[in-house]
């Protein structure tokens, strides 16, 4: 073969014209294959001479680069269209309507509805809203709140550890934490709460690994337990919306209160089912006391004479008592039928014809 000029833009041409991956191929071994017409070519090779040879070889050398170049560059090229083609064919109008079914209309999470409740209360009462983070350290979630190193709480059986336990990271147990933060961050006088995800190893048909609390305090000078159960006796009722609830403290020990108390709040419960505000039964909803001196002082808090109380309940333990929901594991259940029947509309509110 003479003219390699006439062969690299024969194949090049053919490489070009190329219409799907398997014809490429065919390309490739009619040149480059076994018994291709490049190989055909390097037999030849031996019977030249040294200088015809060197000759050759660079011109099949640059024919070989030429060819390869092109059918990568035509490969991708080719790939890319096969993609786009199996877009287009499989390709969704976003446009058209959705598909009628009983699960159309979008529903609020009656975990979603039950927070805003309590932000729209708690808000209203004077609180500010606070967060904190999920992943919290030893000292916010236990040190500082005065839980002693000793505790069945700080346990690998009762705490996630992230890590081992000697490194003190943990999912945190409450949101109790947010208090410190606010404490060692913000002036006093101070009012917050905290709603959140917390996390335990437990899990049974009253506990899961995963469950949401509500956290609150307020710090002054002036503050008593006196005020605790006036804001609790006020905020149980607007959020039941029953005021014939009765409360019963019940005294109690948390390392981080002190004086502590659990709360009951009255109720009869007739076939299964829990009537609020009626009857001698009691059902216990929350946790809360006096701050105790040392988490002031953990907090690094240098103001004197300072007084607060603290409280906290769980979200979804309000939630079923509200709305009637038997079983706590169907709140995480991902259970669109359940989600019909008790979710919310997004633009359903709240009854708070107190305010």
């Amino acid at each position: 073969m003479d003219n390699y000029d006439k062969l690299i833009q024969s194949a090049m041409v053919e490489v070009d014209s190329s219409t799907s991956l398997d014809q490429l191929e065919n390309i490739r071994i009619k040149y480059f294959g076994k018994n291709g017409i490049i190989n055909q070519e390097l037999k030849l090779i031996s019977k030249l001479s040294d200088e015809e040879k060197r000759l050759k070889g660079t011109e099949l050398n640059k024919f070989k680069s030429s060819f390869f170049t092109a059918v990568e560059i035509k490969k991708s090229q080719l790939k890319a269209f096969q993609i786009n083609k199996k877009l287009s064919e499989e390709s969704v109008d976003i446009s058209l309507p959705a598909r009628e079914t009983e699960f159309t209309e979008s529903k609020l999470h009656p975990i979603t509805f039950t927070i805003n409740e309590i932000i729209s209360i708690l808000g209203s009462m004077g609180l500010t809203y606070e967060e904190g983070p999920d992943v919290e350290d030893d000292f916010h979630n236990f040190t500082a709140l005065n839980i002693p190193k000793n505790h069945p709480a700080r346990q690998m059986h009762d705490t996630f550890y992230l890590g081992e336990k000697d490194e003190g990271i943990v999912l945190r147990t409450h949101t109790s934490p947010v208090q410190i933060r606010c404490l060692r961050n913000k002036t006093i006088p101070l009012g917050v709460f905290a709603p959140g995800r917390t996390y335990r190893c437990d899990s049974d048909i009253t506990h899961t690994p995963m469950f949401h609390q509500v956290e609150g305090l307020v710090v002054d000078k002036e503050i008593s337990f006196a005020n605790l159960k006036w804001f609790l006796e006020k905020f149980c009722k607007t959020f039941f919306n029953n005021d014939d609830l009765v409360l019963r403290f019940r005294p109690s020990y948390f390392p981080f209160t002190e004086p502590s108390a659990e709360v009951d709040i009255n109720c009869r419960i007739e076939s299964g089912k829990v009537h609020l505000g009626q009857g001698d039964q009691w059902m216990e909803i929350l946790g809360c006391g006096m701050v105790h001196p040392n988490v002031f002082k953990m907090s690094g808090v240098k103001e004197k004479n300072l007084k607060g109380f603290a409280f906290g309940m769980g979200i979804e333990r309000l939630a079923m008592l509200k709305y009637g929901m038997p079983d706590l594991r169907n709140f995480f259940e991902s259970d669109l039928r359940w989600l019909k029947h008790y979710g919310f509309s997004f633009f359903e509110t709240s009854d708070l014809s107190w305010r």
